[in-house]
């Protein structure tokens, strides 16, 4: 049984839940597993509301972690809620989706070292790796590129990120309804904040499979990313810009398809490239839809 109480402990591990219970005990069962000691570490579970309870969700749960109710909708408001009920002075964050390696937690918080901030990287996991879906060929190619965004971004995901309480305290908590990775990252770098990137602290994020569940996940990072710019200097007119860069940079990307050593069928890759261009055009149509629409109108 790993660390469940309230005194002192090294690290706080966090993960937003929301109706995923069967990923979440997988989740579960693999940080049981970690190369550090299971002394060293809390797991702090903070569920945002699923419909299947809240006493479902401890019971999956079990011995392995605690279990707090964010009732405030979001990841990261959830995220919020998860670290203000823990007691490490390591944060590690790492979504309830996530497969991680036995080493992510040593390598992740080992990083720290030399860095102020840490994030791990990300593989994409598909269910026959021979044989992927659409959505899947198009994942394993685009998705989760956490080097690159840290490199070139300055931010990395949240679901492979590590911080000291002290500087998450510095920095101040995640926003909610935009992309809280992005903006918690640029305010940590504002205040001159390093961000590096943990090579070895690695988790697996599975694909989207079919086309709705990618649609709902490009709608949703289309929503923030725009709250994100709206509020910058001609931020709208700077979004409407951006759309269109998005969408003349297609072609690009169908040649990354073309040459990518992550899909060895050339029908994968065809499909992939179909997603890609129904996806960019959906963008620029949800984009335009965002800049017309009425400011106290909700989103698509």
């Amino acid at each position: 049984m790993g660390h469940t109480g309230s005194g002192p402990v090294r690290i706080s591990v966090i993960i937003p839940h929301y109706q995923d219970l069967s990923n979440l005990d997988r989740c579960l069962t693999q940080l049981e597993a970690q190369t550090i000691g299971r002394d060293t570490f809390e797991i702090v579970v903070a569920d945002n509301m699923s419909p299947v309870g809240l006493d479902a969700v401890e019971a999956v749960v079990g011995q392995r972690g605690r279990v707090v109710l964010s009732r405030e909708k979001g990841a990261g408001a959830t995220r919020n809620v998860g670290v203000a009920a823990s007691n490490g002075e390591v944060l590690a964050f790492i979504d309830s989706d996530c497969r991680p390696d036995a080493a992510f937690l040593e390598k992740g918080i080992a990083t720290l070292s030399t860095f102020d901030i840490a994030g791990g990287a990300i593989r994409v996991d598909v269910e026959d790796v021979n044989n992927p879906t659409p959505s899947e060929a198009f994942e394993l190619v685009f998705a989760f590129h956490n080097e690159s965004y840290i490199k070139k971004k300055r931010f990395s995901v949240t679901a492979a990120l590590f911080v000291s309480r002290r500087i998450f305290d510095e920095v101040g908590p995640f926003r909610n309804d935009v992309s809280e990775d992005v903006e918690w990252c640029h305010r940590a770098g504002s205040k001159g904040l390093t961000l590096g990137f943990a090579r070895e602290a690695v988790v697996g994020h599975p694909a989207r499979r079919d086309w709705s569940e990618l649609e709902r996940k490009w709608r949703r990072l289309n929503a923030e990313a725009f709250a994100l710019t709206k509020v910058k200097p001609f931020g709208r007119l700077r979004w409407i810009g951006r759309s269109w860069v998005v969408l003349l940079s297609t072609g690009v990307h169908l040649i990354e398809i073309l040459r990518t050593r992550q899909l060895s069928r050339f029908a994968d890759r065809l499909a992939a490239m179909g997603i890609l261009v129904r996806l960019r055009l959906l963008r620029l149509f949800w984009a335009h839809a965002i800049f017309l629409a009425p400011r106290t109108s909700k989103h698509p």
